[in-house]
């Protein structure tokens, strides 16, 4: 049985790569060694699924739906987790509303983690055409938070 070295010093030099450029991956290759770090990340664990019977698994299995809005190639995905605002403060009006153009870098809603208020921008221009999320609602890394086409 063979044991892995870890590099912990590549690792911490990548972790600070990522907090110096606001990156949340970055991984490096070399030869047969491969190191990734990533940053504000879900960690998912996936569990076995049983066999079906064999009435269940020959039903046909719906595709899924074309409205998924995380699956939309015009997504805006949250960089972060935190709590979504549509506004600057509850009494101003939206940054952006549905059906407006905006431009690559205009501000189109905030994220609050920490305590600190975040400014999510849009990374293409055309047209907001939905808010996915609403304004308080909380949102997790890589969430979907607004269409742009």
């Amino acid at each position: 049985m063979s044991r892995m070295l870890v590099d912990k010093d590549a690792i911490r030099a990548l972790a600070d790569i990522l907090t110096e450029t606001g990156l949340t991956e970055i991984e490096i290759a070399e030869a047969d060694s491969r190191i990734r770090v990533v940053r504000g990340g879900v960690v998912q664990a996936v569990a076995p699924v049983a066999a079906a019977p064999a009435a269940v698994a020959a039903a046909p299995v719906p595709a899924a739906a074309p409205s998924d809005p995380a699956k939309h190639p015009g997504a805006v995905p949250s960089p972060m987790v935190g709590v979504a605002y549509l506004t600057p403060d509850p009494s101003a009006p939206q940054f952006v509303q549905e059906g407006a153009h905006v431009s690559a870098g205009q501000t189109i809603m905030l994220i609050e983690a920490m305590k600190t208020f975040n400014q999510i921008k849009a990374p293409r221009s055309g047209t907001l055409t939905k808010f996915v999320v609403a304004s308080g609602d909380p949102v997790e890394f890589g969430e979907p938070l607004a269409i742009i086409e």
